[in-house]
């Protein structure tokens, strides 16, 4: 016997219990405990020369949703605090952030929704990015990248 949960969301974390009742051994039972996270999360690590372009993937190598349907921002943390790149909702034009650290004449939005800087910098270097895709109003994809630049 299975129990199949369809369109789960985080409220359905909790205490499960199937009982059987079996003739003549009696009652016997099973529990499991089942906890729902709200984000999926994949860490990549993407290397780059100085000056050249780097383009990191919305959600790493395998993006099996159309990622056009759904709302998604790009962010960047660096000394432990996080700034909007750029934020894009369905159907929409891609909105830019006025970053302190780009200037918005580094950084565009390319194909697939990946994360396209040039030219790369030094102060680029160690910094992670990533890109957030809310496709369920509970659920959240999550790719993180932190970039090394290597110099020529």
């Amino acid at each position: 016997f299975a129990l199949h949960l369809r369109e789960v969301t985080v409220s359905l974390s909790g205490q499960y219990e199937c009982s059987l009742v079996t003739y003549p051994l009696g009652t016997k039972a099973g529990s499991i405990q089942l906890v729902v996270a709200a984000e999926e999360e994949q860490h990549y690590v993407k290397e780059v020369q100085l000056n050249e372009t780097l383009e990191i993937p919305c959600l790493g190598n395998a993006t099996p949703e159309n990622l056009s349907n759904y709302p998604l921002k790009w962010l960047v943390e660096e000394n432990g605090s996080k700034e909007v790149l750029v934020a894009k909702e369905p159907s929409t034009a891609e909105v830019y952030r006025n970053s302190s650290a780009f200037h918005g004449e580094r950084i565009h939005l390319g194909l697939n929704n990946s994360l396209k800087i040039f030219p790369t910098k030094l102060s680029d270097d160690g910094k992670v990015f990533s890109c957030h895709v809310v496709y369920h109003p509970e659920r959240t994809r999550k790719s993180s990248t932190t970039v090394r630049v290597l110099g020529k």
